[in-house]
Order: structure tokens, then C-alpha cells, then sequence
């Protein structure tokens, strides 16, 4: 698949569960504040300062950022999918945060004024880019001589049943490929070697990566937790889409016993994972 086809794949299926994270706003922000809050930590963001925040999604961790650099500082984000971004303005606008810009554009193509932002972050979208140095590396261009970069990437399967669930019980439903080096989705950074070599590899130093525990807690069913994860998680939902729909019903009941069978606490269904928080400085 060439980087054109995984880009417009990408698009296609993020932008497709747009809604199902505006419906889900509230578990998502409450079950992953913690990794927001790393990464403003990880980044030295303080009072002031002027943040760049990319592949943003419905804001995170570019309203928590905006919070913290209060009214004398500023913070610009940005994301490809419309949906995502609309939804992150309005959840701005109800917080009445005058100083956070949201902008939608590709992250590979970002068009900054060079030494302009004392920090920088990204959660979750680096997996995404079929080309994430030349993300990385525009980032680096527009960060200030001595700024911090902080991003967040899943760790591998084994370590998130909240996301691998549904996709070992997918495999049972249907074919899927063997992961290729360099294609993206959720796990192609679960490697921390990966990932400290490719900011590496962008220019960044004084590179760190450390692993972050967290759990997808709340849903009372198996049943409400599969919907939660096919509303928001966009690739699996493509393949989801693909399936008759005898087989969808019996693949979401699968999906919802595997849950409760899993759970670390019952009632109701709450499963970890572990992402890597690394940082690298300009």
C-alpha cells in the first residue's frame, strides 16, 4: 500500500467515527486524562508559553494545555479530520478559552514559522502517519531551540487488552494481514526502540521514553463497552463494517464476553493498557 493510500485509509476511517467520539467525550477525556497530563508534564509546559499541539483530535492535550498556559499564553492545534476539530472548538468555546487556535491540515505537511513554539505534544497519532519523521521533523522546525516535544504511542497488544481484545476475536471472523514494517495503525510504534530511534532520527535529543498504565473503566456491560469501541475506534471499525451482519451480531457478543471475561474489575468491564510517553528536546 503506498503512503497516498495509507493516508486517504486513515482519513476515511477517523473520520467515519468523528461522531462516536463526540458521543463518547466524556469516558474517553476521563479514562485517558492521565496520559494528557504526562504529556504537558513531559513537555515543561508552564504558565505563559506559547504550545503546539498536533494530530489533536477532539482536543487533547490542547485544551488542558491552553488551560495551563492561561491568557498570557497561546497554543495552536491542529488535526486532518474536520469532524474532530469542529467538535474540539466547540468544546472550547463551552470552556471559554480565548487562547487555543484549532486548524485542520495534514501533520506530514505542517507550514509553521520556524523557532515559534516553546513546546510542543502529540497523543496518539504518530501511529497514524505513513510518514511520521517527516512529521517529527517539521515539528522540530518550528519548536524553539531548547523546547521539548512530547508524544504519546500505544505499547504493543499484549499490553492494551482494552484495543486487542476486539482485534483477536476479529481474527476469528475474518483474515487480516500480517503487520508490514513502516504501515500504520494502532501498534506501529509498540515497540519503545522504534520509537526513541525515529526522534532520533527527526533531529530530537536527549531522547526518554517511560511506560504509562491506564485502563478503559466504566462501561457496566460487555455489550456497552463493545459499542463505546466501535464508535470510536476507527480502524477496527472498517473492519467491523465489512462483515455480514450474522456475523456482526455474533462477533459484538464475542467481543462483549471476551470483555467481561478480561475485566480487572466487576462489576461491569475495565481493561488496561500501557502507553509510551517519550519527549525529546530541540
Amino acid at each position: 500500500m503506498s503512503a497516498e493510500e495509507m493516508k486517504a485509509k486513515e482519513f476515511q476511517s477517523w473520520s467515519s467515527v468523528s461522531p462516536g467520539w463526540r458521543k463518547h467525550d466524556k469516558r474517553l477525556t476521563q479514562s485517558f486524562d492521565v496520559v494528557s497530563t504526562a504529556l504537558l508534564d513531559r513537555a515543561g509546559i508552564q504558565a505563559g508559553q506559547s504550545v503546539l499541539d498536533v494530530a489533536c483530535g477532539t482536543g487533547e492535550p490542547a485544551i488542558p494545555a491552553a488551560k495551563r498556559v492561561g491568557s498570557r499564553g497561546k497554543v495552536l492545534a491542529t488535526d486532518f479530520v474536520p469532524g474532530m476539530v469542529e467538535f474540539a472548538k466547540e468544546k472550547a468555546r463551552a470552556q471559554s478559552l480565548s487562547n487555543i487556535e484549532f486548524t485542520v491540515t495534514d501533520g506530514e505537511l505542517l507550514d509553521l514559522p520556524q523557532n515559534a513554539f516553546d513546546a510542543g505534544t502529540m497523543r496518539w497519532g504518530l501511529m497514524f502517519m505513513p510518514d511520521p519523521l517527516a512529521c517529527l521533523r517539521r515539528i522540530l522546525a518550528a519548536l524553539k531551540p531548547g523546547a521539548i516535544f512530547a508524544t504519546a504511542t500505544w505499547a504493543s497488544p499484549d499490553k492494551n487488552p482494552w484495543a486487542s481484545v476486539p482485534l483477536a476475536v476479529m481474527k476469528g471472523f475474518m483474515e487480516l494481514p500480517a503487520p508490514v514494517p513502516g504501515q500504520t495503525g494502532i501498534f506501529a510504534f509498540g515497540d519503545p526502540e522504534r520509537l526513541k530511534a525515529t526522534m532520533r532520527d527527526a533531529g530530537f535529543r536527549d531522547v526518554g521514553v517511560e511506560a504509562l498504565e491506564v485502563l478503559w473503566s466504566g462501561p457496566a456491560t460487555g455489550k456497552e463497552y463493545f459499542g463505546e469501541v466501535i464508535e470510536m475506534a476507527g480502524p477496527l471499525a472498517t473492519l467491523y463494517g465489512r462483515l455480514p451482519e450474522d456475523k456482526k451480531r455474533a462477533y459484538a457478543d464475542e467481543v462483549a464476553a471476551q470483555a467481561e471475561r478480561q475485566s480487572v474489575r466487576k462489576p461491569g468491564v475495565a481493561l488496561p493498557g500501557v502507553t509510551w510517553i517519550a519527549w525529546g528536546r530541540k
